[in-house]
């Protein structure tokens, strides 16, 4: 561990925060990127969870919750992030290289887990940009193909450089150890793009209001809070957009406390 390092991580309660090495980055394109950590023995989480990552600041650590993409089974800690020139903690996050080391939160918290969802048949997950993370890690949990026949990951982004881990996700998960069978079977993945020509165009709302969200999709073309069960994580525009939206056919939100139809992570919505 660097001085530095060992210095900052004195100032905080040996409780919250852990020293850890980057393994691997990827950048997807200029303003996206991904990155892989060591991950500590004891550290454990749901899928879906998010935990406090970030690196040294001048006085004290610099901190910011990121959702956690990798499965709940994997050796390292992976993370999905923009790339953004001025801010605090991404302008110099994005530079990191293997080997450098990063500030990690002990205890990983969040609403977006399947314990807050009553059961369903069909689980959409519905994305905009980064908030696809969180995702990554629930369609790779062996469980969630057991509570639900369905699941549809809808990722929209502006450009079509945007859709990280595309390739993955259109193979259907192909070559994961845990869920490679079940996924080939009931996973479906809709990308889409609003600034780009694509296959897709349009926002989720547009794909939600002419029904190509449901392609390939076995049941009703439309959300039936019967069977359908929904997580959201990305824009503040699109959760509210949608919030209201399942609100007014009847769906109630769900927390770990009193599960239900629909679940957001608020940690992220203002």
């Amino acid at each position: 561990m660097s001085n530095r390092l060992m210095e900052l991580s004195r100032m905080e309660p040996s409780s919250l925060l852990t020293v850890e090495r980057v393994r691997a980055v990827q950048h997807w394109n200029e303003h996206l990127f991904s990155f892989k950590i060591t991950r500590p023995p004891s550290f454990r989480f749901r899928s879906g969870e998010f935990v406090m990552l970030g690196l040294p600041g001048d006085n004290k650590p610099l901190l910011r919750a990121y959702s956690i993409a990798s499965p709940a089974y994997a050796e390292d800690l992976e993370f999905l992030s923009i790339k953004m020139p001025n801010g605090p903690l991404t302008s110099r996050l994005q530079l990191i290289k293997p080997d450098d080391q990063v500030f990690l939160g002990r205890k990983p918290v969040g609403t977006l887990v399947s314990d807050a969802l009553l059961p369903g048949s069909r689980l959409f997950l519905l994305s905009t940009g980064t908030g696809l993370a969180p995702f990554l890690s629930i369609i790779r949990d062996p469980d969630i193909y057991e509570r639900f026949g369905q699941i549809i990951l809808v990722h929209s982004v502006r450009r079509v450089s945007d859709l990280a881990f595309r390739d993955v996700l259109e193979c259907q998960l192909a070559g994961d150890p845990l869920v490679q069978d079940q996924a080939l079977v009931q996973f479906t993945y809709v990308p889409t793009v609003t600034r780009e020509s694509f296959r897709n165009q349009g926002r989720v709302s547009t794909l939600t209001d002419d029904g190509r969200l449901f392609d390939g999709v076995t049941g009703p073309r439309h959300f039936d809070p019967a069977i359908d069960r929904i997580m959201m994580c990305g824009s503040m525009a699109m959760i509210r957009d949608f919030a209201a939206r399942f609100e007014g056919l009847g769906f109630d939100e769900g927390s770990n406390a009193k599960p239900g139809h629909f679940v957001i992570e608020r940690a992220f919505v203002g």
